[in-house]
Parts: structure tokens; C-alpha cells; sequence
């Protein structure tokens, strides 16, 4: 395959570098060289089977439009967009394209979802969300923070719960779901050592991705690619 990655930061770098090491061709366009989309045309996108975003909230916006448009598919690790995602959606339907996006595209978290959900069908329980991320890291709460109170409220829609979001060191990724109870507590930890998981998790997004149409959550079809691994 030959994936086209847009964003040289660290997670992009990776991204590129993982994809390499399984065996796809990749380019790689940092802000500069993609501004406003601009590189995003039916020649350049014409041979591309997967684009993977990396970049910030307007610039996936703007990439979104400009590959959907074009029936091309794409692959968003960006968040800080959300609000955008019937119109991104319909545009996918519409156009013939294909939308994978995702808080957090590591494997591991994606089965930490899937317990949460489970956590979530006990009632008399209450529930909480602790996160901390390194000092550098701009958005606060995480989007997979965000993503795990989506997940609590689905099953507790009047629940107040809240995020204690933490900025430390280095630290990649901590997030714990505590649910309480007036007899019991449970707690839920999953800890990113580094960039690597959720970059091979993008990757593997958009291995699947190719060659169809339509627009998912990845925690929609996590099940059906994990299967796909074993």
C-alpha cells in the first residue's frame, strides 16, 4: 500500500516509521508543505490508497474535506474536532470516501474501552476519570479521557462525572476509570510507555481501511480488526 501521511511530529514521524516496517510506501508532508490542503489534489491523492492525519484540529478539518471530496480515504488520530463529525460523516457517505477516526488508536486502549463499557452496567455505582499526560501535551482533558466519559454516560446519561486531568514530565499516557460504591470500589488503569502502540493501532486502521467506503469510529470496528490480527 502506499499510505500518505500528513504531520511531521513525533506521532506523524512514527506513524511513517511503523508503517515502513510493515512493509507499505510512504510520504510524509509536514504544515508547510500541505497549507490549507493545498497538496491534497486529485493527482497527488490519485495513487494513495490510505491518508493518515496527524496535524491540529483546523488542519484536519480542512484535510478532511479535501480528501472526502475526492472519494479518497483517511485516517485521523487528530482530535479537537469533534463537533464536525455528522458533517464529516456525510461528506464520507456522499462523496464515496472512507472516515476512520479515534481519541486513541492503540489496541490496548481500545480494549480498555471495551472493559469501561463493561465497568458501566453496574448501577448504585459512581464514576470518575484521572488522566496525566507530559507537561508539553496542549489539550486537557485527553481526548481519551473525553472518550471514556462518552463511553460512562452512554450508560449513565444523568451521571456527573468528572476528569482530573494532570500535566507532568514526561509521562505518555495514564488514564484510571474508578468506579465507587458505598461497599466496594473498582479502578481501571491502562499506561502508554510510549507513541509506539498508538502509532502501530493507526496503522493497522489503515490497513482495513483500504479499499472501502463509509465513515466509523475505530472503537466501532476494533472487534472486527483485532480478529482480523489473531
Amino acid at each position: 500500500m502506499l499510505m500518505l501521511v500528513l504531520g511531521k511530529g513525533k506521532t506523524g514521524s512514527l506513524v511513517a516509521q511503523v508503517a515502513r516496517e510493515r512493509g507499505h510506501s510512504v510520504r510524509v508532508l509536514d504544515w508547510k508543505e500541505n497549507a490549507g490542503a493545498g497538496a491534497l489534489t486529485a493527482p497527488t491523492l490519485a495513487h494513495i490508497d490510505v491518508v493518515l492525519d496527524f496535524t491540529n484540529p483546523d488542519s484536519a478539518i480542512e484535510n478532511m474535506r479535501s480528501c472526502l471530496a475526492l472519494g479518497a480515504r483517511i485516517v485521523v488520530g487528530t482530535t479537537g474536532w469533534y463537533d464536525r463529525i455528522p458533517a464529516m460523516k456525510a461528506m464520507a457517505h456522499r462523496k464515496g470516501g472512507a472516515l476512520l477516526y479515534a481519541s486513541n488508536f492503540s489496541l490496548g486502549v481500545q480494549k480498555f474501552f471495551q472493559l469501561t463499557a463493561q465497568l458501566a452496567r453496574l448501577q448504585e455505582y459512581s464514576f470518575e476519570i484521572t488522566e496525566t499526560h507530559h507537561a508539553s501535551k496542549l489539550d486537557s482533558p485527553s481526548g481519551t479521557a473525553l472518550t471514556l466519559k462518552q463511553i460512562l454516560l452512554e450508560a449513565h446519561p444523568e451521571a456527573q462525572i468528572e476528569i482530573a486531568a494532570h500535566r507532568s514530565g514526561e509521562v505518555s499516557g495514564l488514564h484510571v476509570v474508578a468506579a465507587r460504591s458505598q461497599s466496594d470500589s473498582i479502578e481501571l488503569r491502562h499506561e502508554a510507555f510510549d507513541r509506539r502502540g498508538f502509532a502501530l493501532g493507526a496503522v493497522i486502521a489503515a490497513e482495513w481501511l483500504a479499499g472501502k467506503s463509509g465513515a466509523w469510529e475505530f472503537r466501532e470496528v476494533a472487534d472486527k480488526i483485532l480478529a482480523g490480527l489473531l
